[in-house]
């Protein structure tokens, strides 16, 4: 019995796994993006889907590797949740102790919930249109414009800068001039 979707995953690691890399690094960091991507890969050609081109094979990985980065990060912060609520209170770490990590877009996107950063990486790093952001993602195309300028506020804050999403804006300004 032959297995129709191995030709298209070497296909794709052989065409696409430079930009995959890319996007996960963008989204986990160098250490976690191989573990990512790996998994993603699993799990979309474990239900061996066929694909028709390797462009939608990739569509397919990128979705899960952006799944997977968000669930990893609300488990971690449901885990740290409740570590916080059992620990004694000697045990909870000082605030004023915090070590200001240098003003760099790394850190500035480290900082960001983790469904707000994959916007950000996917329409300003990976330059998608808000449409194929959403479509990647799954979500709105509101939902992605709310999540952009969430993040882009909250990275011009700690990094003192001004940028800002001129699609948003423009869409902003026409939908209430619309009301």
């Amino acid at each position: 019995m032959s297995v129709t979707w191995q030709p298209m995953l070497h296909e794709l690691a052989g065409q696409r796994m430079g930009r995959l890399t890319a996007f996960a690094t963008m989204l986990a960091g160098p250490s976690e993006a191989d573990d990512l991507i790996q998994e993603a890969v699993i799990a979309v050609f474990s239900r061996q889907r066929r694909f028709d081109s390797v462009a939608q094979a990739e569509q397919y990985v990128r979705r899960a590797i952006a799944t997977r980065f968000i669930d990893a990060k609300r488990k971690e912060k449901a885990d740290r949740e409740r570590a916080r609520r059992n620990a004694r209170p000697e045990a909870v770490p000082d605030a004023t102790e915090r070590i200001v990590a240098a003003h760099t877009v790394d850190a500035a996107l480290a900082q960001l919930p983790p469904r707000v950063r994959a916007c950000v990486v996917l329409r300003y790093l990976e330059d998608l249109s808000v449409h194929e952001t959403a479509h990647t993602l799954g979500l709105s195309e509101g939902a992605v414009k709310r999540y952009v300028s969430d993040g882009l506020k909250a990275m011009n804050a700690y990094l003192g800068t001004g940028f800002s999403d001129v699609t948003t804006e423009t869409a902003s300004t026409a939908e209430r001039s619309a009301r």
